[in-house]
């Protein structure tokens, strides 16, 4: 999964303390930020700046405004003009860690938010021109995090401007606090909430959904557990990282696996595995041919997405 020889791996399984080894080796990649977050001063008495401009607030929870300060390798597509439809924001999460969360107001009256949980070895900034194009052809705003989603979406601990280190436990935490911070900050309703998580971005997101009920949850590229994605025949072990097909069965909204065939990062038996536990589970999407990081380029991506969001939600409320 991360190029790891079979000795490499025999060691990592063998010597405790194992799901943290096995998750930290295997799962996390986090790339050089690509974005930061720049607080906006604030006006005091007069139009005198009450802050200087670029000192940070005491508090990583403060509702102030803050400007995304995006840096060439990031790679932005879009112009000023869609950049000025993202809002970032940072946030604190229950263990402690600052995550940076993303906006992106798409589309004015949108039905649904988007939680986006993203893959490995990205973060916010390299992710924000997807959100804008997603979110405008699906007619919804979306969140994220760099620890874990606000299309809305947000970064992981240890990714981008989110504190902290990578793991488990800080994935299902830096969720929260994006979840949260959609409730609380926007005003947003869990039926209004669709929890997006691709490849790693699936255990944050697997996790919520199966404490939350929300609109629907999107399971792209998902993982079974962590030993599978390295040994796919074995079974679910107490020290196992990332136990995804032990939570989805206890996901009591609908649920929409997306898989490649020929994903060459975690295998397609993964996907079928998932759908065949999961109670809640939806029609499916199998692309044909696809790989790991691909899966966006086929038309029957974005078709499936629009039914499942414009029709079949909408007819399973009725």
């Amino acid at each position: 999964m991360n190029g790891l020889s079979l000795s490499e791996l025999c060691c990592l399984f063998c010597c405790p303390p194992c799901p943290g080894r096995i998750a930290a080796k295997l799962a996390f990649l986090p790339p050089e930020a690509t974005y930061s977050l720049v607080p906006e001063p604030e006006q005091g008495p007069g139009g005198a700046r009450a802050t200087p401009l670029g000192t940070l607030r005491a508090s990583s929870g403060a509702r102030g405004r803050w400007k995304l300060h995006l840096m060439e390798r990031a790679d932005f597509q879009d112009s000023q003009r869609e950049l000025d439809t993202i809002e970032v924001f940072p946030t604190k999460s229950a263990r402690g860690n600052r995550v940076s969360c993303m906006y992106v107001r798409c589309v004015p009256g949108a039905r649904y938010t988007v939680l986006f949980s993203h893959g490995n070895a990205v973060d916010l900034g390299q992710m924000s021109s997807f959100y804008i194009g997603l979110g405008s052809r699906l007619h919804c705003n979306i969140c994220r995090s760099d620890s874990v989603v606000v299309v809305g979406d947000y970064d992981y601990s240890g990714y981008g401007a989110s504190s902290g280190r990578p793991s488990e436990r800080n994935l299902c935490a830096d969720i929260d606090a994006a979840w949260q911070a959609l409730r609380t900050r926007y005003g947003i309703s869990p039926d209004s909430i669709i929890l997006y998580g691709q490849s790693i971005g699936t255990v944050p997101t697997v996790d919520l959904a199966s404490r939350y009920e929300c609109a629907a949850v999107v399971l792209h590229s998902p993982l079974t557990s962590g030993m599978r994605v390295a040994f796919p025949d074995t079974k679910t072990y107490c020290f196992d990282a990332f136990p995804n097909i032990e939570k989805v069965s206890k996901i009591t909204s609908p649920v929409l696996i997306i898989h490649g065939t020929e994903d060459e990062v975690i295998d397609f038996s993964h996907g079928l595995a998932l759908y065949e536990h999961c109670p809640k589970a939806v029609e499916p999407l199998w692309v044909e041919g696809a790989g790991h990081k691909d899966i966006e380029l086929y038309s029957q991506y974005l078709e499936r997405l629009r039914r499942f969001i414009s029709q079949e939600l909408p007819s399973q409320r009725a």
